[in-house]
């Protein structure tokens, strides 16, 4: 590997683009996906910059316990991401449905039937160190040697 691909790589390890989805939950995990923005963890200082358009992602954090309305539509932003991508199951509902598979038959879980997830975060709600220490995780995965496999 040459160096310009070793400083690539590590430039896009410490730039890593986030968007979210929730497909139906109760909206516990969105706040704490929300903390991550405050000062208090401040994800920005990582590298980790979140965005609403779907194009401009290399991580979809998911959350909820996906309904029927959502199967399509969640291939479909999946799609959307450019290479490399990777997303992460962020709590309960999305890896097994939690609370709402023992209630509702209108779910459709676990997520991983609809897209590949590179990682999940149990928890209802999982903390905010514990998203973003996910995220973290996949960067060196995420972007390794990503110039190389272009080709």
């Amino acid at each position: 590997m040459s160096i310009l691909q070793e400083i690539k790589n590590r430039v896009r390890s410490k730039s890593i683009h986030v968007t979210f989805v929730d497909v139906g939950s109760c909206n516990g995990c969105d706040i704490e996906v929300l903390a991550c923005l405050a000062p208090r963890y401040d994800i920005e200082q990582y590298g980790i910059y979140v965005h609403n358009n779907p194009r401009e992602a290399d991580v979809l954090l998911v959350m909820g316990a996906i309904t029927p309305q959502w199967t399509d539509k969640l291939r479909d932003l999946w799609d959307k991401i450019p290479e490399p991508k990777a997303a992460i199951a962020v709590g309960n509902c999305p890896i097994s449905g939690c609370v709402f598979a023992r209630r509702h038959m209108y779910i459709e879980p676990p997520v991983e039937k609809y897209i590949p997830i590179a990682a999940q975060v149990p928890g209802c709600p999982p903390r905010p160190t514990e998203i973003l220490n996910a995220i973290l995780s996949l960067a060196p995965t995420l972007f390794k040697d990503y110039e190389e496999k272009q080709r």
